[in-house]
């Protein structure tokens, strides 16, 4: 077993228990202030009140002429609040997070952030239309409903939302604390980069960090569509993986003997063959083989030579001589010298 600080870089051979937050009442609480922190913002900017005169001095202001050698590094710093690099390297942290821990919780409670984040934030920048300090027509004026879209920050937004869901997926309270409070400035600083640069209101900046903060504390409520996704997922994935488990046909063997394809004209003259040759010896021919019974049954048996009855042909084998007599014959075929002579 490895002890060493890299020890904490491998995967788990199990999944972990991880404590799942609920909505306990003081997270209802906070949910319920800063709710209604929202809407009296929104409210503010709409009836044009003193937050909105206060966005006017402080566009006035100008922070970048103020301070111009901040705006180099605030160019880069504010970066961290744009949804695309964020998003990207948020995603990889917790896809290895997924990885080590046998879970794709990680991912699925970015996804589900990001999507809430881009419906409610989204849908309220187009709804009021308002447009940013560069673009203001009138001094004094809220710019509302003039299409514009920068009310409320998503810049903000997005670094609350992205930052801290490290702190809310976190494992122990100590390392709650510690991302919280990393978020908390990452993103305050994001928002008020955009008011240094004169891209946002400052009430644009407040409603966003109000935006962000609804979406992370809101996040237990979708904890249960979040299990069945991530179930569905798993048993989606395990099925395709069964799919390509599927066994192979059985190869056939090499050294056996292959079948024999008949016509059907030889099947059944076999089969006629068959029905008077069942006593007939095995011959030594097709004793030794494994397909000696199908040869049997498609060609009449033959007996061996050994077992046939020997045929004798009747007389002699020699032809015939015209000239010859035979051997029984007491004359002889010559006359012998001094002999009597034949009548």
């Amino acid at each position: 077993m490895r002890t060493d600080i890299f020890a904490r870089l491998d995967r788990e051979p199990e999944p972990p228990k991880i404590e799942i937050p609920r909505m306990s009442p003081h997270r209802i609480a906070l949910f319920g202030g800063t709710l209604a922190f929202y809407l009296a913002m929104v409210v503010a900017v709409l009836v044009s009140s003193w937050l909105v005169a206060l966005d006017w001095k402080v566009m006035l202001f100008r922070p970048y002429q103020q301070w111009p050698g901040l705006h180099a590094f605030l160019d880069y710093y504010v970066v961290l609040g744009q949804r695309g690099p964020t998003a990207v390297m948020v995603a990889s942290w917790l896809g290895w997070r997924s990885w080590r821990q046998h879970t794709l919780r990680p991912l699925l409670t970015l996804g589900a952030s990001l999507l809430l984040l881009n419906v409610t934030v989204g849908a309220v920048k187009l709804g009021l239309g308002r447009l940013g300090p560069h673009y203001a027509t009138e001094i004094g004026s809220a710019e509302l409903f003039a299409g514009g879209d920068i009310f409320p920050s998503g810049h903000t937004a997005n670094a609350v939302v992205t930052w801290g869901i490290l702190a809310y997926l976190a494992t122990t309270p100590r390392a709650r604390r510690y991302l919280s409070a990393l978020s908390a400035f990452v993103s305050l600083g994001v928002g008020l980069t955009t008011v240094y640069i004169g891209t946002h209101w400052l009430s644009d900046v407040l409603l966003g960090w109000a935006a962000g903060l609804l979406i992370l504390l809101a996040l237990p409520w979708f904890e249960p569509l979040i299990t069945r996704t991530e179930i569905w997922v798993l048993s989606v994935r395990e099925q395709w993986r069964a799919r390509r488990r599927l066994p192979a046909a059985a190869p056939v063997a090499v050294d056996g003997p292959s079948p024999v394809l008949l016509p059907q004209s030889l099947t059944t003259l076999g089969a006629e063959h068959t029905e008077g040759c069942d006593s007939a010896p095995e011959t030594p021919a097709t004793a030794g083989h494994t397909g000696a019974g199908a040869r049997a049954r498609t060609h009449p048996p033959h007996t061996v030579r050994s077992e046939r009855t020997p045929i004798t042909p009747a007389g002699s084998r020699r032809p015939p001589h015209a000239d010859r007599t035979p051997r029984g014959n007491a004359t002889p075929a010559h006359p012998v010298p001094g002999g009597s002579v034949a009548p």
